[in-house]
């Protein structure tokens, strides 16, 4: 299915045509995959096109590269303008906004630090990322064989497209074995994260998810999340967490910038609860959705309107 793009690029400062939008195959990306990206949704509410969460966005984008070495000619605040100017200039109300930064034409050899960085801004429309019905019925997963990166091999914390190398085989596999997503355990066997997303567990009235030290992206809507519950009074705790907690607690959910909040309603064809969206998923779901459509007051100032200048970092 072709991708539903917009058809303005940003590129280096400049807007270009989506098909112009093109690199050559000996950049250094392409063999070596040093790129770092991100994923931002922009959603349409009663008061403009709001971006969610940009600052947190562009300041693991910034973090991203700089655990790579790879600096870039603009700062966050330019950056960030540059995402407000995309989403105007292709007069959206709706996205799904791709910052891409990575190493292009140059030396073809492993040492990336002659190579030119490029930055890309893209955006398109995307639905629900695992299927229109998961949000409401939760989504079937399973316990992928494989596992996530082990400390000192490849750093967690950045979003750079290496990892997803990892991301797409735990992918691969539950789709194959039909599921629609895997959820991978560390290097010591405990949980870690689903292909694209982080993942918590409730428990007897308290909410667990896994601590950064296992292979864990620092998720925006992760930490949303973490916000929410405070805010309804529900404890979260960070803390290892071992495979079989996934079969005996009362409800497991998914969080990411494409995955929103989405429950999941079984792991490994065994029945996680009553086998529906419980309770505390369905409350923090309604209220984080409910902030970003601009249902409800943003007081935690979550929202970017392209109409608003961009502000400095806080």
């Amino acid at each position: 299915m072709a991708l539903d793009y917009f058809e303005k690029v940003w590129h280096n400062g400049k807007f270009i045509p989506w098909n112009e939008a093109n690199i050559h195959v000996a950049s250094h990306v392409v063999s070596y995959a040093s790129c770092l990206f991100e994923g931002i949704r922009c959603y349409e509410t009663p008061h403009g096109a709001a971006i969610f969460r940009l600052n947190e966005h562009v300041n693991r984008l910034v973090d991203s590269c700089k655990i790579y070495r790879m600096e870039t000619d603009f700062t966050r605040e330019q950056l960030r303008q540059a995402m407000i100017d995309l989403v105007r200039a292709n007069d959206i109300r709706s996205c799904y906004i791709r910052p891409l930064i990575f190493r292009g034409y140059g030396g073809v050899g492993v040492n990336p630090l002659k190579n030119p960085v490029e930055i890309y801004l893209l955006a398109w429309k995307w639905g629900k990322y695992l299927g229109d019905e998961a949000l409401k019925q939760g989504v079937d997963v399973c316990v992928s064989s494989w596992n996530r990166m082990a400390p000192n091999t490849l750093p967690a914390m950045a979003k750079a497209a290496s990892n997803y190398m990892n991301a797409q085989l735990i992918k691969m596999e539950a789709i194959t074995n039909g599921y629609v997503e895997g959820i991978a355990l560390d290097h010591n066997g405990n949980i870690s994260e689903g292909s694209g997303e982080n993942i918590f567990v409730v428990r007897e009235g308290k909410i667990y998810t896994p601590p950064l030290a296992s292979s864990v992206l620092p998720g925006i809507t992760r930490s949303s999340v973490v916000t929410l519950a405070e805010e309804a009074g529900i404890h979260v705790i960070e803390q290892e967490l071992p495979r079989e907690i996934l079969y005996i607690t009362e409800e497991v959910f998914f969080t990411g910038t494409a995955a929103e909040i989405t429950p999941i309603r079984s792991v490994d064809r065994i029945v996680v609860g009553k086998g529906e969206p419980g309770p505390i998923t369905r409350k923090l779901q309604e209220r984080f959705l409910s902030i970003v459509q601009g249902q409800a007051e943003d007081k935690y100032r979550w929202l970017t309107y392209s109409h608003q200048p961009v502000t400095a970092s806080h």
